[in-house]
């Protein structure tokens, strides 16, 4: 029981895959009980053929443990039973006598052979009772057996020619076997010398693998008789079927020659018995031993014991993934083997135990990088010249999640121009993993943050398998230009691996407000008319048309235009200012009131406009218009005169805030856009849309209009106004928009009746 031997758990034999493998290449005989620990014979056992005559016949095995590998060593020594019976080669012996044999001259006996060893090989010899021989039986150097016949008694040739004779060889087994000979005994004239061998014990050396016929040894035996009694003939005597299978012995030249295979790793010394008999039947014995010199004829062997075929890539230096034996059948230098992994690998061997390596990690392994290893181990021994083999080996690294996903760009930028659709894609953001399966599989979500107070969700999302942003809503440039939300790339990992990238939404103007005109009043209700004096020049300013657009760019450039006036010739307004001036001189000939529609165009695709009526009277004084009462209005003209009274008040009291707040102004020289006008024509704050002021300066009101109001004569107690700037255009000469007002005749028609204000 190897388990009580070696003190191991009976659950650790198969936990740590216990096995028993033969130290050479020979048939598995002996196996393992992995339940009891018990050692097993699983082939027969025939020590004859493991191990011919050998007295000591060892079976060398090897229990092998892994996890952590060990290795003991077992020897298994065969004991000889006594299953093989005494033969003899032959089924009689002749033996030819002279009848001139002296009394008690002896003549030796072919042996028995027995192919079990010691006590159960040949023991004893008796032979059958007679009047003319008795047996003698001696033992040699090496133990073996053999039996001379003794003549106890002369022979005469003319009394009794042949004489019958059963030999018996009993081994000393338990029980017993024996085989029997008849020996032929013919009398024979006297034949008095045997041959005799030149040498007691021939000895020879031969090379391994040696070409057949080769000439290994010639015996040689000579013979004093003459004639027929000294002509001699050479055999084996005894030789086992390993013998005479590699080696012949011609029967008259006594040349011993090669006619088999000579194989090293088989047997390493030949021995046998050569026999030279006359002709009269005279024999006598030598010995033959022919040594086998070894040769490098056998490859290395590379075996795996074991391996693991896939591995970790976050496995630490030295990790041992296998467990290989490496065998050489040769013998000394012939059978040193070395072995190497040619090949540049994060992969070494180092020795274990005999003729074992175990294939360790030298570096850090990185899936992504290399994901399987194809090793070559190569084998070469120390003979001459080396032979060498090769064996591949294949391992898959195991993938870990150890790489975050990256976005292809450190940041992301998306374009929309306001009043898209909900759902709209607005862009795309990508990540890769490098990593494997899952852990390579990258989701993608919506980092949680705020635009405008509101969750960023709101605003936008994300697809999580393909990483496409959708819009939410609809988006209002005026009210939002950009915002920024972050996006995060997660991988399926275990623990999970993520980054972030930002995503910046720019959204863009489109031309969706129309202009709003802050002056002269929207509201139909309101009572506001210019007052022009007669004496005014050609190109002088009279009034000026203000007005807003919320949109930004080329959307929010204005241009302006008068679409139908009393007096086409007598009033123009600039393009981009707005504001009135006189064509030429005031004449006589004019009418004193004078009506004018002033449109205002955006400069968008398509563009936009709005539409104003401008009421001047050209007059030097209020008291010099007495059909003022003659103008009529659409609704309420029964409030003319309570507005003008409140006008006068208004105008009075605003007269003093206008001069305190010039002084100001003028003192301070601060750079803010300022409109100042009387109380009569003051811009609500209600009137201005919600981004007419962008600090970017994107909106239309820019702080390069600087206004100042000029009272005209009376003004203290009328409600007109005369209005000078301090610039003419808003806009460089290369970016105005040229428009005749011509252009809006068919946008608008006739206004006449339907724009007063």
């Amino acid at each position: 029981n190897i388990a009580k031997d070696l003190g191991l758990d009976f659950s650790q034999l198969s936990a740590r895959k216990a096995r028993i493998d033969p130290e050479d290449d020979n048939t598995q005989l002996c196996g393992i009980n992995l339940n009891t620990g018990d050692l097993l014979v699983q082939e027969r056992i025939d020590r004859e053929g493991l191990c011919g005559k050998k007295a000591l016949c060892v079976l060398k095995q090897e229990l092998v443990l892994e996890n952590p590998i060990q290795l003991h060593r077992i020897s298994i020594r065969v004991v000889d039973i006594n299953d093989n019976a005494p033969q003899f080669n032959e089924d009689s012996l002749k033996i030819e006598i002279r009848e001139s044999a002296d009394k008690g001259e002896r003549f030796l006996l072919r042996e028995a052979h027995d192919g079990d060893i010691g006590e159960n090989a040949v023991q004893s010899y008796a032979l059958q009772q007679n009047d003319q021989f008795k047996l003698h039986v001696n033992t040699k150097s090496g133990g073996r057996k053999y039996c001379e016949l003794v003549l106890d008694k002369e022979l005469d040739r003319e009394d009794k020619k042949d004489i019958m004779l059963l030999l018996t060889a009993y081994d000393g087994g338990s029980p017993q076997r024996s085989g029997t000979v008849v020996i032929h005994v013919t009398v024979l004239d006297a034949n008095d010398n045997v041959p005799v061998f030149s040498q007691p014990v021939y000895k020879a050396s031969l090379p391994e693998n040696s070409p057949l016929d080769t000439l290994v040894v010639t015996v040689s035996a000579s013979d004093a008789d003459e004639g027929v009694n000294s002509e001699i003939s050479y055999a084996f005597d005894h030789a086992s079927d390993d013998n005479i299978n590699v080696f012949r012995l011609h029967p008259k030249t006594g040349e011993v020659r090669v006619s088999g295979v000579v194989d090293y790793e088989k047997i390493t010394s030949h021995e046998m018995q050569i026999s030279a008999v006359d002709g009269l039947g005279l024999i006598s014995y030598s010995s033959l031993i022919i040594d086998v010199i070894d040769t490098n004829d056998n490859y290395p062997v590379v075996q795996l014991k074991s391996l693991s075929n896939s591995m970790a890539e976050n496995v630490s230096p030295g990790t041992e993934v296998g467990l290989v034996n490496v065998q050489d059948r040769d013998s000394e230098q012939n059978g040193q083997v070395r072995c190497s992994i040619p090949q540049n690998v994060p992969f070494k061997l180092v020795p274990s135990i005999k003729n074992y390596y175990s294939l360790v990690t030298t570096g850090q392994l990185d899936r992504e990088l290399v994901s399987e290893y194809n090793i070559t181990i190569s084998a070469t021994d120390e003979g001459s010249p080396p032979l060498s083999t090769s064996k591949s080996i294949h391992l898959t690294v195991a993938d870990i999640n150890d790489n975050p996903p990256v976005f292809e760009e450190q940041s992301y930028s998306a374009y929309v121009s306001e009043n898209n659709k909900a759902g709209s894609t607005l862009c795309s953001v990508s990540a890769r993993d490098p990593d494997w399966r899952q852990n390579g599989t990258v989701i993608y979500s919506l980092l949680p943050s705020e635009v405008n107070g509101a969750p960023a969700s709101s605003y936008v999302s994300v697809n999580g398998d393909t990483g496409v942003i959708h819009a939410v809503r609809s988006f209002d440039y005026e009210h939002l230009r950009s915002f920024q939300v972050h996006v995060m790339a997660r991988d399926n990992g275990s623990p999970p691996l993520s980054s972030n990238v930002s995503v910046s939404v720019f959204i863009s103007d489109v031309n969706d407000n129309s202009p709003q005109i802050l002056y002269p009043a929207p509201e139909g209700n309101s009572f506001m008319t210019e007052l022009v004096p007669k004496a005014a020049h050609g190109g002088s300013v009279v009034s000026k048309v203000i007005a807003v657009d919320a949109d930004s760019g080329q959307n929010a450039w204005l241009s302006y235009h008068i679409v139908k006036s009393t007096d086409p010739g007598l009033f123009t307004i600039g393009l981009h200012s707005g504001e009135i001036r006189t064509q030429r001189d005031i004449s006589e000939s004019d009418s004193m009131k004078q009506n004018l529609i002033v449109a205002v165009k955006d400069n968008g695709q398509p563009p936009l406009s709005a539409t104003c009526s401008m009421y001047l009277l050209i007059s030097d004084n209020l008291a010099e218009v007495p059909e003022l009462k003659d103008i009529s209005y659409d609704d309420k003209n029964s409030k003319l005169t309570s507005y003008l009274i409140i006008a006068l008040v208004s105008v009075s009291t605003f007269f003093l805030t206008f001069i305190i707040i010039v002084l100001g102004v003028r003192f301070c020289r601060r750079r803010k856009p300022r409109l100042l006008f009387d109380g009569a024509v003051a811009i609500p704050g209600a009137y201005l849309p919600p981004n007419y002021a962008d600090v970017d300066g994107t909106g239309t009101l820019r702080s390069t209009y600087n206004d100042d109001a000029y009272l005209t004569t009376g003004s203290r107690t009328s409600d007109f106004k005369f209005v000078s700037s301090y610039n003419d255009n808003t806009l460089p000469a290369g970016q105005t928009l040229r428009k005749s007002p011509s252009d809006f005749d068919e946008m608008f028609g006739d206004a006449e009746g339907s724009t007063e204000v």
